[in-house]
């Protein structure tokens, strides 16, 4: 679609019937900004925020305390099919989200808060609304990324980039680009921060980007074509490599055969990277394990295949977590499946001492198996216990590693006997 604005009228064109345009009108006619999106459209005037379906109804028009919309430009708003993101003026630290459909706050209703200042937004145009991210540069020109969905627990806002000047979501996957320093830098899955951080660096595209002069502006990015304004107003074009795209495609459909072939067509490390980062999200650890592989992560292999042995779902989806860094969302899954060992052993593994403690003690249940690792880790570094409430409790006790792994045993007898009759269950 596209649109022309008039003075008190709206025309909405459609791209193969140029002669009859749908055409509606306005509450005043100083538009002063247009967003699209691809179901609906922003509308930016003196009045407020209007957002409109392509056949010219009123959607919402949401509204924030202290909005002012003449201040308001491409930068600081941000459209996507499900959400609706602006910066605030009088705090320039936060960022006001709204339901595009109802034009309510999403989530909890609290906004987007950030450390410093904030210069330029930019939400992510596809996949679910559950998954939806909000890309970012502060006044530092660090560039950062984070889920929109905000329930009260606070979201991780991670940094992906440093010195960036302008950035732009591709129009038909969640592939982001960016001017950074002196280079041009595509992101072909940022997600992969949340899911491996080491791997953010092997899914990078870099090109250099000291022909675009100073202070260039990134106007567009659709498909594999990225559209640059330089400072004299000229415009460049630039094209990326398609097979990314093609690679989201296949997971988005979760066609893992297919992205699994293209990887191995391409012969690319920077796919094969991608599609490992995406196979971890998903969950899916057979394609993990072939794509980690491929690049030559072999003790990642190793973790997978350690997974994959587990006895139970809850374990492998709790380890699955682990493997992404969350490690309070794999304790809270354990302890809900009634997994109460398996979630002090992932605190002693990740040497979380007062935390493995704290869950033995509440459960009233393998304190020993706490004292005596922490026991021998302590010999192990030629140290003495110091803390008050482990010596408290190792206080007369014995430890007795036959014992102890009697104990281990029976628990992890019990959880491949309880998956058994879940699977019997379920069959």
């Amino acid at each position: 679609y596209n649109l022309a604005i008039f003075s008190l009228q709206c025309y909405v064109f459609l791209t193969k019937n140029w002669n009859t345009p749908l055409i509606f009108d306005l509450k005043e006619g100083t538009v002063s900004l247009i967003l699209q999106a691809e179901r609906h459209f922003l509308l930016v005037d003196g009045g407020g925020l209007y957002l409109y379906s392509y056949e010219g109804r009123l959607i919402s028009s949401p509204k924030y305390p202290g909005m002012r919309t003449d201040i308001l430009n491409a930068l600081t708003v941000s459209l996507s099919n499900d959400t609706l993101a602006v910066k605030d003026k009088a705090d320039e630290k936060v960022i006001y989200i709204f339901e595009a459909l109802s034009g309510k706050p999403l989530g909890d209703g609290k906004p987007l808060t950030h450390k410093t200042e904030i210069v330029e937004i930019a939400l992510d145009q596809k996949g679910l609304t559950s998954e939806r991210k909000i890309a970012f540069i502060d006044k530092n020109r660090d560039l950062f990324i984070t889920s929109v969905k905000r329930f009260g627990k606070e979201q991780k806002i991670v940094k992906i980039g440093t010195m960036v000047q302008s950035l732009a979501w591709n129009d038909t996957c969640n592939i982001l680009c960016g001017i950074q320093d002196s280079r041009f830098t595509v992101w072909y899955y940022p997600n992969t921060v949340y899911v491996d951080k080491d791997l953010l660096p092997k899914t990078l595209y870099e090109k250099d980007a000291s022909e675009f002069s100073k202070t260039p502006q990134i106007v567009s990015f659709v498909g594999n074509q990225v559209t640059i304004r330089r400072a004299d107003g000229s415009l460049v074009h630039l094209h990326i490599s398609p097979y990314p795209a093609i690679l989201h495609g296949h997971v988005s459909s979760s066609r893992w055969e297919d992205g699994v072939r293209l990887c191995r067509f391409v012969k690319d490390q920077t796919l094969w990277a991608c599609l490992a980062a995406m196979a971890v999200a998903n969950k899916d650890m057979s394609t993990a394990e072939i794509a980690y592989a491929a690049i030559g992560e072999i003790d990642k292999v190793q973790y997978i295949n350690s997974i994959k042995e587990l006895p139970s779902k809850e374990s492998r989806l709790a380890h699955m977590l682990l493997f992404s860094g969350s490690t309070q969302e794999a304790e809270t899954l354990l302890l809900q499946a009634g997994l109460v060992y398996q979630a002090i052993q992932i605190n002693i593994n990740l040497y979380n001492w007062e935390r493995a403690l704290d869950l033995a003690v509440k459960h009233r249940t393998h304190v020993d198996t706490v004292l005596a690792y922490r026991q021998k880790f302590l010999e192990d570094f030629g140290k003495k216990e110091t803390n008050q409430r482990f010596l408290q409790y190792a206080e007369g006790l014995e430890v007795d590693w036959n014992k102890i792994k009697a104990k281990i045993e029976m628990e992890i007898a019990k959880e491949r006997e309880r998956a058994a009759g879940s699977a019997a269950g379920r069959s």
